[in-house]
């Protein structure tokens, strides 16, 4: 009997880091348990009709990878810029095509065969599939990866290892000059005090002067502060902390660290953000994170698996939707 056919999966977002993550990541964890075929697709719109509701914009205005067809088996789609394609590929497909949208579309739900937001949105309905954090890309076997083309320059380092991840700017949150030192100099104190070393990864939104402040704050430390220049360590970083310590404005940086199982502490930012807020509570509920108080000592726990509970999930309906 011949074996089936691997499912072709699209993974489609605007192509910013934590978007493209969140698909590729769901898709990945699908190919973990059946044989798939990953493509990703990147769109954006022309003349910034992006910024218009979903509704209003013409597909015909769609920039960037094809989408057409023939059609994949399994649509997985994330971010604003994908919802005037993600609402109409039910109907282009004519119902062949598996459509889930992860994060809160704000879109009508009967266009999706799957939503998957994260718990602290409040999203709820019969195809809704809420999951802790965000879909991610960490897996046993990637941060075994990273962690191994790495060692060479990690494992000289002084224990503890200290992971520090920053984010910045976002729509509830900002990381001035000041507070970017005020953070480093807390971070330093730790370190210094627990004799360790430092593993230091910005991201896209960590804003120029406070990235420069914090690596001029931070480089007389034992370790490694990660220039952009050569391979992201980042899977390599957080394989191989004691601890790790993200900022707080983001879901997919906690989502990232807690699938380690490593002590996780999050570190303030200024400003608010009710739903964030709600998820951290959530991680400190399940003895997942907690915020930094100054120490590095922390508890292990069961590592964070939430896209792959997302992926046996998508797969079940797949399956029955024949």
């Amino acid at each position: 009997m011949a074996a089936p056919r691997p499912l072709r999966i699209w993974a489609v977002s605007d192509g910013r880091a934590g978007i493209e993550a969140q698909v590729l990541g769901l898709a990945e964890a699908v190919a973990r348990l059946r044989p798939a075929h990953i493509s990703t697709r990147r769109v954006g719109w022309r003349y910034g009709l992006g910024r218009l509701p979903w509704r209003l914009i013409p597909p015909a205005a769609r920039t960037g990878d094809p989408i057409e067809a023939p059609w994949p088996d399994i649509w997985i789609a994330a971010g604003r810029a994908t919802l005037p394609l993600s609402t109409r590929v039910l109907t282009w497909a004519e119902g062949k095509t598996f459509v889930v949208q992860t994060q809160d579309p704000k879109a009508p739900l009967g266009r999706f065969d799957l939503v998957v937001p994260p718990e602290h949105d409040g999203l709820s309905g019969q195809n809704v599939f809420p999951i802790l954090g965000a879909p991610n890309r960490l897996s046993p076997e990637k941060l075994a990866i990273g962690r191994a083309r790495f060692a060479e320059r990690i494992d000289p380092l002084p224990h503890p290892r200290v992971a520090l991840i920053v984010g910045g700017k976002s729509k509830a949150h900002d990381l001035p000059r000041k507070a970017a030192l005020e953070l480093a100099a807390a971070v330093a104190r730790a370190i210094e005090g627990a004799g360790g070393s430092l593993m230091l990864s910005f991201t896209r939104r960590t804003p120029p002067p406070a990235r420069q402040a914090m690596t001029a704050a931070l480089a007389h430390l034992p370790g490694i502060i990660w220039d952009d220049t050569g391979e992201n360590p980042y899977f390599a970083f957080l394989a191989s902390a004691d601890a790790i310590l993200v900022t707080e404005d983001s879901t997919n940086l906690a989502t990232d660290a807690a699938a380690t199982g490593t002590p996780l502490f999050t570190l303030p930012l200024p400003g608010h953000s009710p739903k964030l807020a709600r998820f951290h509570a959530e991680l400190r509920r399940r003895g997942i994170a907690r915020p930094f108080a100054g120490d590095l000592a922390g508890e292990t726990y069961e590592p964070l698996a939430e896209t792959d509970r997302a992926a046996h999930e998508l797969l079940r309906r797949y399956d029955g939707s024949d």
